[in-house]
């Protein structure tokens, strides 16, 4: 596989990661209680693993 395709491939698997990170913060905000508090929480956390990642490039 090419050097672009693989780009291709991991720009499409981060988008995927960021769509279900957002839901899953706009699912836990309808929920309320303990349940929905961890489900805001597990999105917020994959939303700063993806600003991690993105940032570690300039580093």
């Amino acid at each position: 596989m090419s050097e672009f395709g693989k780009k291709i491939i991991i720009g499409i698997i981060l988008f995927v990661v960021f769509a279900a990170c957002v839901t899953l913060v706009v699912i836990g905000q309808r929920n309320i209680g303990p349940s929905g508090l961890f489900t805001q929480l597990a999105g917020l956390a994959g939303l700063i693993f993806l600003l991690w990642l993105y940032n570690r490039q300039y580093k």
